[in-house]
Order: structure tokens, then sequence, then C-alpha cells
């Protein structure tokens, strides 16, 4: 006799939780590796508007060229 989803009723349990299991592990992966690409992406977002503001500070005249040299090269 086949019970729900074509499990058997013999499995008990185990014909519900390791499909439970599954489902919410490949939901838990697909966050992952968004979450994993957003920040890459939030990195090198980072670094660019870090150059900008640099760039802003040196045309005000509040670093000097040196400076923004350094901090050109660091980031």
């Amino acid at each position: 006799m086949m019970g729900f989803g074509g499990f058997s009723y013999g499995m008990g349990m185990a014909g519900w939780i390791f499909p439970i299991i599954f489902v919410f592990g490949s939901f838990y992966l697909i966050s992952y590796l968004v979450r994993s690409q957003t920040h890459k992406n939030n990195l090198s977002d980072d670094s660019s508007n870090a150059r900008e503001i640099a760039s802003q500070r040196y045309a005000r005249g509040e670093i000097t060229e040196e400076e923004y040299k350094r901090i050109r090269d660091n980031l």
C-alpha cells in the first residue's frame, strides 16, 4: 500500500524527514551561494567608492598628491 508522495507507510518518519531535510538543505545552499556572490559584489563596490572619495578629497585639497597616490595604490 502506498502512502503520501509514493512513500510506503512502512518507512515511518524517515519517509517524511529525509525529503524535508533535502528541501531545506537545497534552500540553504542556494541562499548561501547568493549571499556569497552579493558579498563579492559589495567588496568591489566598496573599493571603487573609496577611490572616488579619495579623488574628491584630493580635488578639494584635503589631502596631498602623495597621500592620494598612497591611498590609490593601497586600494
